[in-house]
């Protein structure tokens, strides 16, 4: 069974950074798509970014672009998001995804989701 439990989340002033984790197990991941989703109170759950487990092929959401990277360490089948420059507006529980294509990515598999806060 697939698990992808998120950490990393917290506490931050505007303009700082944080490092999510997102450690996977239950499978090979090999092929699989990995994604950073965000959902904020009140608000639809919002793409952030994606990674093949590859390594290859990254894409980011208009509003993180510039500001965040996604990446993974196959060894230690962990995919990270590191924000940087972090707004008020970043704040939200974000979530970790996993898919066998792009197009099921956000129907597949979730972590339960770490908190960040971003203080103005």
């Amino acid at each position: 069974q697939v698990q992808l439990v998120e950490s990393g989340g917290g506490l931050v002033q505007a303009g700082g950074s944080l490092r999510l984790s997102c450690a996977a197990s239950g499978r090979t991941f090999s092929g699989y798509i990995m994604g950073w989703f965000r959902q904020a109170p009140g608000k639809e759950r919002e793409f952030v970014a994606r990674i093949r487990w590859s390594g290859t092929d990254t894409y980011y959401g208009d509003s993180v672009k510039g500001r965040f990277t996604i990446s993974r360490d196959s060894a230690k089948n962990t995919v990270y998001l590191q924000m940087n420059n972090l707004k008020p507006e970043d704040t939200a529980v974000y979530y970790c995804a996993a898919a066998q294509g792009i197009a099921t990515l956000g129907l597949d598999y979730w972590g339960q989701g770490t908190q960040v806060t971003v203080s103005s």
